[in-house]
This record gives C-alpha cells, sequence and structure tokens, in this order.
C-alpha cells in the first residue's frame, strides 16, 4: 500500500482544500485544485485538472461540470495514487473512481430526488455501498450512510467572506466516523467532497 493509501486509512479526517485563483474574482473558471491534507494540516496528496489547452478552457467556461474531465490526485512525490472520470452528463452527474494503476475502486453517482441533494458510492460492480442523502435547509453538510448508520461526514468549512462571495475556492472536511472503513471506501469519501464541490457549490453548478 502507498504511503498515501496508509494515510488516507489511518486518518480519522481529512481536509480537501480548492486551491484559489485570482482569475475567479473576475468571473473566470479555472481548472479544479485541491490540496489534500489530514486533520492536522500535514498535506498528503493534491488533486487537479490536467491542463489540456485553449479548448478545454472555452468548454469550461460554456459547460461546467456537464464536460468531459479528469481529476488526477498524485502524493507528495507527484506519483499518480488516483484518477476520477467525468463522463458528458447533462442530468444526474458522475463520477467514476480509479486506483493506482487505473485500478477499478467504484462511482458516485447523483440520484433524483425531490428536495434532498443525494448521491451513492458505487463498487466495482455497480452494488449501492453508501449513501449520501442532505436535505436542503443543511447546505453545508452531507452526512454519509452505509446501511442506515452512518460512516462519515463531509462539511463545507468556512473559507472567509471575501473567497465566498467572489471565488469558489471552497473547504471540506471529510470526517470517517467508522473505524471499519477500508482505504478504499476512504478515497470514495475522499472522491465525495470533491463530487459535493463540483455539484452543489461551482458557479456552473447551478
Amino acid at each position: 500500500m502507498s504511503i498515501f493509501l496508509q494515510t488516507l486509512a489511518q486518518a480519522n479526517a481529512i481536509y480537501v482544500k480548492q486551491k484559489f485563483e485570482l482569475a475567479e474574482i473576475f468571473g473566470f473558471e479555472t481548472r479544479n485544485r485541491y490540496q489534500i491534507q489530514t486533520d492536522d494540516g500535514h498535506q498528503f496528496g493534491y488533486c487537479a485538472e490536467p491542463k489540456l489547452g485553449f479548448l478545454d478552457a472555452i468548454m469550461r467556461q460554456f459547460l461546467g461540470h456537464w464536460r468531459v474531465f479528469n481529476i488526477v490526485g498524485t502524493d507528495m512525490a507527484n506519483q499518480q495514487v488516483f484518477r476520477a472520470h467525468h463522463p458528458f452528463r447533462w442530468f444526474f452527474q458522475r463520477l467514476d473512481i480509479f486506483g493506482a494503476g487505473d485500478r477499478p475502486v467504484g462511482s458516485l453517482q447523483q440520484r433524483f430526488a425531490w428536495f434532498n441533494k443525494k448521491f451513492e458510492f458505487l463498487d466495482t460492480r455497480g452494488r449501492v455501498i453508501m449513501s449520501m442523502t442532505s436535505p436542503l435547509w443543511k447546505i453545508w453538510t452531507f452526512p454519509i450512510k452505509k446501511s442506515e448508520r452512518e460512516v462519515s461526514v463531509i462539511e463545507k468549512k468556512w473559507t472567509g467572506l471575501s473567497k465566498e462571495l467572489f471565488t469558489d475556492a471552497d473547504n471540506f472536511r471529510v470526517r470517517f466516523t467508522d473505524a471499519k472503513l477500508t482505504a478504499d471506501e476512504k478515497l470514495l469519501l475522499l472522491v465525495g467532497a470533491v463530487f459535493v464541490d463540483l455539484l452543489y457549490f461551482e458557479t456552473k453548478a447551478s
């Protein structure tokens, strides 16, 4: 197991912190980039959309999270440790997650709900292993359940008035409340924080 996965497996909580981009103050959507830290602030990874050139930048402005894109996670030695692939979707967004060497880990699938924010964590066979349902009036809290038992909580953290008003730079804390969660399940939950950001907090998600 890599140092990245070891750190993730041993953590009780992690932070996924989106990097601030000056261009977003002027309404220009930049590629999503995040630092991955332990609860005590130690960075042990990074994830971002790869640079793909001018056409990708244009597609980002007009299609936002509906377009095809990848988010690549790396450790502190810049070695790829996971990849999240987003296919083109107008409705019910999805991320397919792959570990090191493109090993399939699972998927995150948005589901229909009248008054809730809802998505599911799927294993490599498409079976539901965890689910997230959060009412609209709890806009910053996303409890994760397995068999009706809470195993994790994704929480958006306050980043300061200027960033909240003028940029999409969001910070998320992922608390692991079940000691039996596997490293792969924690990886899905880590990517779940990115998924929450893309679905509910990015400008183009509205």
